[in-house]
């Protein structure tokens, strides 16, 4: 009996259930049909959404958290490639604006070189200095030319703004120069203001020379530019040497203290201009 009316009941329950399933189905489709043609179901439609988000907000949270971790990644990745990239670029647009600072300093040099030999008369020739010598008591340099170029002992040496040295000894390729700031070295010169003859002597200082036989009547004054005298024939006359820069007259003795500053930058010179004066030249060849 327990058995059978076990049966009845679930015979009972299918067309109920079947029934639920149809009255859903008709709901379903009488709600669509209303909600296409008058739109009633909206302000439903959204309290539901409204319902929902915080839901959909959580469960994408470690999605959204994911792809911005690899996005972050990733970018940063990229920035720090970009940052190498920028700084080689720096280093080398850094080395090639000092490879171009150097080039146009050397340029100007040469120009000035240039513009001083197109105002000479006498026969001259670029030479580049190839070594200075360490001796701090000396003040030698030697030169990239030599007795294949036609330099001679005693040559002038000059650069853009005056008088530089001299040679001292000649190779076949190379020469050893002595500038004027040598203690050894001295050079007949003038006052071009009013002619007055001298001898200018190095004090192995860069820049300061001395005139040590000027009397203290003689008639020069700060401000005065020396030049050479033409006298010794080996510089010839009317290139600039110095500038007087002192005059200290002592009473008790016979010469005054003069000292001038060189024309040249003696320290700082990378190229000289040798000098072939017509007479010296022809000595020289004799």
């Amino acid at each position: 009996m327990a058995i059978y009316r076990s049966d009845n009941a679930n015979l009972a329950r299918i067309p109920a259930l079947g029934i639920r399933v149809l009255a859903c189905i008709a709901m379903s489709i009488v709600l669509m049909v209303i909600d296409h043609r008058q739109n009633h179901l909206d302000a439903l439609r959204k309290a539901i959404g409204a319902a929902v988000y915080p839901v959909q907000i959580v469960v994408d949270a470690p999605f959204r958290l994911w792809n911005w971790l690899t996005d972050s990644v990733a970018d940063r990745g990229a920035l720090q490639s970009e940052l190498a990239r920028l700084e080689a670029e720096r280093l080398l647009t850094r080395a090639e604006l000092l490879q171009l600072t150097a080039l146009r300093a050397e340029n100007d040099r040469l120009r000035k070189l240039l513009d001083a030999r197109a105002r000479s008369h006498d026969d001259i020739r670029v030479a580049e200095i190839l070594s200075v010598d360490a001796n701090p008591y000396r003040h030698n340099i030697v030169i990239g030319i030599g007795t294949r170029d036609g330099v001679y002992e005693g040559q002038a040496i000059v650069d853009a703004n005056g008088v530089v040295g001299q040679v001292l000894e000649v190779g076949l390729t190379t020469s050893q120069a002595i500038l004027i700031s040598d203690p050894s070295h001295a050079l007949p010169i003038e006052v071009s203001r009013n002619g007055l003859r001298t001898i200018a002597k190095g004090t192995g200082a860069f820049d300061r020379l001395d005139l040590p036989f000027l009397p203290n009547n003689a008639d020069i004054r700060a401000g005065d530019v020396l030049v050479t005298s033409g006298l010794g024939g080996a510089f010839p006359a009317g290139y600039p040497v110095a500038v007087v820069d002192s005059v200290n007259r002592i009473p008790q003795e016979p010469f005054a203290d003069v000292t001038a500053v060189p024309s040249s930058a003696l320290d700082q010179v990378r190229e000289v201009l040798l000098i072939w004066a017509g007479a010296a030249a022809e000595g020289a060849n004799e």
